[in-house]
């Protein structure tokens, strides 16, 4: 039996949960769980005075329940096991989590997959900014992993990302991949301005039917049927993500930048048919 966590409280304050994980749980008592210290604005507080907590915390399968948009850091630094959020959640959901699975079933908010290192978050809704990205001052963000998005995204997504994939259904804001070192960003939607801007290598897929203005120290390269895109394409949608059949076949016009920097990286558009 999963555990289940309900959220019986209504707040404006922030509610923070970081280290709150199916790994750190899975050898706990249903009483040690509920001692579990979190943060209500600036007060510590044992996780029972917020969620009822109910279930087997051993099979390291978890579903949060309530409305959870102005509780953070929900599986953040998590190793193994499945996190399922029915509804919305807040800023930082699996933030720096090495292994395991997130499922949300609503929006999230800033900061999803930041600093993320393996595993997968698949966020049903939209996703606020920073997705996937590097926190202020460090060098790189995520490093490994995926995260799927089947809404709209903010601004910002994979923000100095150096490994992994991130796929938007949707939109995507401003700035996407900005100073990306290495790694996949697609998009099935439109996107903001200035995407790309100091990436040095790896792979922006924006498959809107209408393109943005590219910097111009981005070059164009050719136009092709690659292999690896379709290959790319199936890794998602094995994923769970939902994918256009017709775009595995596609034709791709292929740009090279940013000139700025490495200049290794490429932006992909979809070829006029």
């Amino acid at each position: 039996m999963a555990l289940k966590l309900v959220y019986r409280t209504e707040t404006p304050i922030p509610v923070e949960i970081e280290g709150f994980t199916p790994d750190w749980a899975s050898d706990k008592s249903l009483a040690e769980i509920e001692r579990f210290e979190i943060f209500h604005g600036n007060r510590k507080l044992p996780l029972a005075e917020l969620f009822a907590i109910s279930g087997d915390p051993s099979d390291q399968h978890w579903n949060f329940e309530g409305n959870l948009a102005g509780v953070h850091w929900i599986g953040a630094h998590m190793t193994s096991g499945t996190i399922h959020i029915h509804g919305d959640a807040g800023r930082h959901v699996g933030s720096q989590m090495r292994g395991g699975q997130i499922l949300i079933d609503g929006n999230v908010s800033d900061w999803v997959g930041a600093h993320l290192h393996r595993g997968l978050i698949h966020v049903r809704g939209n996703a606020g900014d920073l997705v996937g990205a590097a926190y202020r001052g460090s060098t790189k963000g995520m490093t490994g992993g995926s995260i799927l998005i089947d809404g709209n995204a903010g601004n910002e997504v994979g923000l100095a990302m150096r490994r992994g994939i991130i796929a938007i259904g949707g939109s995507a804001g401003h700035m996407l991949g900005f100073s990306l070192i290495a790694g996949t960003i697609l998009v099935m939607g439109q996107c903001g301005i200035r995407p790309g801007a100091g990436m040095r290598r790896g792979t922006l897929g924006l498959f809107g039917s209408r393109r943005p203005v590219l910097l111009p120290s981005f070059r164009y390269a050719c136009t092709a049927q690659p292999q690896f895109v379709p290959l790319m394409l199936r890794t998602v949608r094995n994923q769970g993500f939902q994918i256009d059949p017709a775009l595995e076949s596609s034709l791709f016009d292929f740009y090279r930048g940013d000139l700025l920097t490495v200049g290794k990286g490429e932006i992909l558009f979809r070829h006029p048919l």
